[in-house]
This record gives C-alpha cells, sequence and structure tokens, in this order.
C-alpha cells in the first residue's frame, strides 16, 4: 500500500510539474477571433475554462465527501458513490475537451484518474466491515498528511491561467 502510494505521488508530481511548467513558461499567445470575427470562439473558450473549473473543484476530494456523504453506508457503498460521482462530472463535461488545450485536459484527466485510484486504494486496505464513514476519515487523514501543494490546486490554477490569457 505504501509503495503504491510513493508511486502515485511521484508519478502524480511529474505531471503536475510538466504541467505547470508548460502552461507557465509558454508565450501567450495574441488573442484571435473567429471567422466571424465577433470573437465567439473565445467566449466558448472562457466557458469551457470556467465549467473545467467547477468540475475540478467538485471532484476534489475534501469537497466531494462534504458533498456526498451518506449516513449508513458502509465503505464499499460510498466508494461506489465517490467514483459513480466522479465519473458522471467528468463524463457532464468531457465535450469541453475540444476548446482547451491538450495539456489542461490531460491534467484534468489525470486528476480525476488520481482521485478514483486513490479512493479504490483506500477502500482496499480497510477493513471488510469498515463504514463510509471509515472511508471518509481515510481520505481525509491522507489530504491531511499530504504535505505537498494538492494536485486539485495545481490543475485550477493552470485553468485560471489559460483562461486570463483569453482575456
Amino acid at each position: 500500500m505504501l509503495d503504491s502510494n510513493v508511486f502515485i505521488m511521484v508519478i502524480t508530481g511529474v505531471a503536475v510539474l510538466g504541467l505547470m511548467f508548460y502552461v507557465f513558461k509558454r508565450p501567450a499567445k495574441a488573442p484571435t477571433e473567429d471567422k466571424m470575427g465577433t470573437g465567439s470562439g473565445h467566449a466558448l473558450q472562457l466557458q469551457a475554462y470556467e465549467r473545467l473549473t467547477l468540475l475540478v473543484d467538485r471532484i476534489t476530494l475534501s469537497n466531494l465527501i462534504s458533498r456526498t456523504s451518506h449516513e449508513g453506508l458502509s465503505a464499499r457503498e460510498m466508494q461506489f458513490v465517490f467514483t459513480k460521482t466522479i465519473r458522471d462530472e467528468f463524463d457532464y463535461n468531457i465535450t469541453q475537451q475540444i476548446y482547451v488545450t491538450p495539456e489542461i485536459w490531460n491534467a484534468v484527466k489525470n486528476l480525476k484518474e488520481k482521485n478514483l485510484l486513490l479512493i479504490n486504494q483506500l477502500t482496499a486496505s480497510l477493513a471488510p466491515d469498515a463504514s463510509g464513514l471509515d472511508l471518509n476519515r481515510a481520505l481525509l487523514d491522507f489530504l491531511v498528511n499530504d504535505n505537498k501543494t494538492s494536485q486539485s490546486e495545481l490543475v485550477s490554477q493552470a485553468l485560471s491561467y489559460e483562461a486570463k490569457k483569453l482575456l
């Protein structure tokens, strides 16, 4: 369990650092208008960045716990609720990828995958009769003990940075 958590943290860290390097080190592009000259293409891009920012916020584990916590569920049932909620949120916003850079889309996708993996790993580490509350505690303990900047925060910052370049 510990080795896989370290592996996940290293892979996530490398991916986030790569994304941040790409986003913050490339030159900003001058805004261009669409074929009609209305700038509606930029409006669609800005809306996509807004929706993806909301998606990131909604699948951030601490927010997910506070929004979807149900009394009386087992850890396995809570795992199902969490993973279904994350997948539904992501699927609802999947079309936004056509309006954002591939690097941003990959960062959002990697955040989703990391959160699903973490939920599944922590659930597997609990006793078979563990409650949903036990899973919530395990997730929150992990978040509190993770001393680095959260991936959710870094993805949100990258989304904000890219959106501001369109303004």
